[in-house]
């Protein structure tokens, strides 16, 4: 019997067309879970009672939602997207408090856009009101966070920004903004939410239908990828720079098994994720230069900066392609990298493209094994001088070095990904598998890899997930609220801080640029110490986390067996404050 019929009337129905309506704040998390959107990481304000309301509303209708969680701080927020996107490869949404939240947000989206990571990212605006309409402002905060342009904030680091201006506008808005983040090259988006149209009323009909438009994934140009096909084949040095993996699972391992059957050359030079194994007879390390300097093609594969200018000039007579989703790296007003060829492309794409282009051209099959085994030999050399500094003088004090080799050790056989931000650096710590190393992005956004570990352990529970970082990037990442996730999430990620009471990113700066400078001679370095240091492991065991202090090469590899363990058996975060040398 109908509600006309029995003489009722459902106060959330359009009187008009008996269309079911629902607050607009409660229109989102239905939307995006139809989009494929796993969790929302949320820091919540006064801005967010129409969508607390309908997040009620639909547990009580027992509606299914994305997992909306609690998140203590923006950056952590947007942080633990990141990682999540890492390893599962899945864009998720981030909902952040009006202006405040969105700046405390800001470098987190500048990290997502520098690696091209996708997510929704969505903050309220305040009341544009102030009476006389639902929604309207009611405490001071209301007036103190207006701007006159709050997408400013993150809009340099977002493919596409908009403002919601009807409640009816909702499901396309959000369907626009996946399409768009996922679309070549990927990227964050941003939506302003305001509160008074949050609270009107929308239909819900059609909340849960397929997301309207789909991503654009740009195809390589077959022309220029047969070009540089034949290029790579006719070398006689060709080399590899990559810095941002190699694609997917099956492109990772067909790269690796094309470059071992060219006898190409892979440097891994300030590479963020893995694009081969380091143990890789072709990998010959992350310096490109003398590998530069003789090559005759250079094929710079996802790179935002493939080398050094002023220490690393190629050879002049080299042809250079550059391939990548986006190869010239457009949003950036300076990168004049020479590109005699430049290839669009996901990497998943264009790698096996590549190989196959390459499969039916002729090749000395002399010169492949002669190069080969030039390879296997320069490779090997590099590894036993990354042993001896792995090992060296570990009585005077443990450096990175040192830990990384400690870690790789534990590591072994362990399903693992490792989120190093000035921790245990690359090459000590020996790495093989697609998504088992991630380095801090270029953009330089100091304490992503804490939150954005936290993230990768969400998307993958199975996975050892190990977070090293320096004692500045620790402190960087709000680690009191970090340990709170931890702890609420079940999250049971491995930290290691490298404490060397001070920024030794900075030193190490300041030494590069005036190596025979007064700093450097006194080896004093102003502006650079974090002494006293704290004790970090306190900060962890604030949240019940386990924790210890390491001061010994002795007690190194018991402590990371130890720590591991208590994260592996206990499902408990454990942290290692362990105190090393100065860079």
């Amino acid at each position: 019997m109908s509600e006309k019929e029995t003489g009722t009337q459902n106060p959330d129905t359009d009187r008009r067309d008996e269309a079911p309506v629902i607050n607009a704040g409660g229109a989102i998390f239905p939307r995006l879970k139809a989009l494929g959107i796993d969790y929302v990481f949320a820091n919540s304000g006064t801005d967010f009672p129409p969508i607390i309301e309908g997040l009620a509303e639909a547990e009580a209708s027992g509606v299914d939602l994305p997992k909306a969680l609690v998140i203590p701080h923006e950056h952590a927020a947007v942080s633990m997207a990141h990682g999540y996107w890492l390893v599962s490869g899945k864009a998720q949404s981030v909902m952040l408090h009006t202006n405040v939240g969105l700046s405390n947000g800001a470098t987190g989206a500048i990290n997502a856009a520098c690696e091209h990571v996708p997510m929704i990212l969505m903050s309220g605006r305040t009341p544009v009101t102030e009476g006389d309409r639902f929604g309207a402002r009611t405490v001071p905060i209301g007036w103190g966070q207006e701007m006159r342009d709050q997408t400013a904030l993150v809009r340099e680091s977002c493919k596409w920004d908009y403002e919601l201006k009807y409640p009816e506008q909702i499901g396309g808005l959000l369907d626009r903004a996946y399409a768009i983040s996922n679309s070549t090259p990927r990227g964050p988006v941003y939506l302003s939410i305001p509160r008074e149209v949050l609270c009107e009323k929308t239909k819900a009909e059609g909340l849960e239908a397929p997301c309207s438009m789909a991503p654009a994934i740009a195809a390589h140009d077959a022309t220029a990828l047969s070009e540089a096909a034949r290029m790579l084949a006719e070398a006689k040095a060709p080399l590899v720079i990559a810095q941002r993996g190699a694609g997917d699972e099956a492109s990772f391992a067909a790269f690796s098994r094309w470059a071992e059957d060219w006898g190409i050359a892979v440097s891994s030079w300030w590479a963020t994720h893995l694009a081969i194994p380091t143990d890789h007879p072709c990998h010959v390390g992350a310096n490109p230069g003398p590998w530069l300097a003789e090559a005759d093609v250079v094929v710079v594969l996802d790179c935002l900066a493939p080398w050094w200018p002023d220490n690393h000039p190629p050879n002049p007579d080299a042809r250079i392609i550059h391939i990548g989703p986006d190869p010239l790296f457009s949003r950036y007003p300076v990168r004049n990298f020479r590109s005699d060829l430049s290839i669009v492309g996901e990497s998943a794409t264009t790698i096996p493209a590549l190989i196959a282009a390459m499969e039916a051209l002729p090749r000395d099959q002399q010169r492949l094994e002669q190069r080969r085994a030039r390879l296997t030999e320069a490779s090997a050399a590099v590894r036993r001088g990354i042993d001896d500094l792995s090992t060296h003088a570990m009585h005077e004090g443990l450096t990175k070095a040192h830990v990384g080799r400690a870690l790789s050790n534990a590591l072994k056989g362990l399903k693992s990904s490792v989120f190093s931000e000035l921790g245990c650096p690359l090459g000590p710590l020996e790495r093989q598998d697609r998504n088992s190393w991630f380095q801090e992005p270029h953009s330089g956004g100091l304490g992503w890899g804490f939150p954005a570990a936290l993230g990768a352990q969400l998307a993958d529970p199975d996975r050892v997930v190990v977070a090293t970082m320096g004692d500045g990037s620790y402190m960087f990442s709000n680690p009191t609220v970090c340990h709170q996730i931890a702890e609420a999430l079940e999250l049971p990620v491995l930290v290691l801080v490298l404490n060397n009471e001070e920024w030794g990113a900075v030193r190490a700066s300041v030494t590069g640029l005036y190596p025979k400078g007064e700093a450097s001679r006194a080896n004093r370095m102003p502006l650079t110490a974090l002494q006293p240091s704290p004790d970090f492991s306190l900060t962890a065991r604030a949240s019940r986390a386990y924790s210890r202090r390491v001061a010994l090469a002795a007690e190194l590899d018991e402590a990371i067996a130890e720590a591991l363990e208590v994260v592996r058996t206990e499902r408990r975060c454990a942290l290692l404050d362990i105190r090393i040398l100065p860079d």
